[in-house]
């Protein structure tokens, strides 16, 4: 598994639509359904990825403590399963259970919403504004699997706090660092 960072979306773009499977409901979601007027946080990540194992305690944290705040979570996979069986949708609804995932986890198989999103790696975050217009790309803090550095989730809720204060996100963005997308 390579390690990959960001590629760091252009700030300001609109985040693209999708319309992809939830794996644990089972109905189709699009952006417009789990969209937010406040902010709306888009992970890309995956089941099987060493770096998304060792966030996924923090994403939950994180993601009950800005949902109360009108903050809304929505998590995507579009890593091959024919390579990658682990990642498939019916072992996705089962994490997702067994983490408490309190937003939809989708399953992107034909890879497109990855692409529009520039997503590269696993774990990959972008919070977009209420006008979907993306502030923040990159890491959910400086914590990695096999260091003593403590899993806060301090960029990504630097972010949220900023927005939802309605003060401008910080400009020190970092990239974010994972497993590559297994792409087809």
């Amino acid at each position: 598994m390579a390690l990959t960072e960001s590629n760091m979306l252009s700030l300001g773009t609109k985040a693209p639509d999708f319309v992809l499977p939830d794996t644990v409901s089972g109905k189709d979601i699009a952006l417009k359904d789990v969209a937010s007027d406040q902010a709306t946080v888009i992970m890309f990540i995956c089941n099987h990825c060493p770096y998304v194992i060792h966030v996924n305690e923090e994403i939950v944290r994180l993601a009950k403590t800005y949902q109360s705040k009108g903050v809304a979570f929505v998590a995507i996979s579009s890593n091959d399963v024919d390579n990658y069986p682990q990642d498939s949708p019916d072992k996705m609804k089962v994490l997702a259970e067994k983490e408490g995932y309190t937003f939809p986890y989708l399953y992107d198989e034909s890879q497109e919403v990855a692409k529009a999103y520039d997503a590269a790696c696993t774990p990959d975050f972008y919070v977009f504004d209420g006008d979907l217009r993306l502030v923040y790309r990159g890491r959910l803090d400086e914590s990695r699997p096999k260091t003593d550095i403590p899993l806060t989730g301090k960029d990504l809720r630097a972010a949220l706090d900023a927005i939802l204060a309605g003060r401008p996100v910080p400009e020190k963005q970092y990239p974010s660092a994972g497993c590559n997308i297994k792409w087809k």
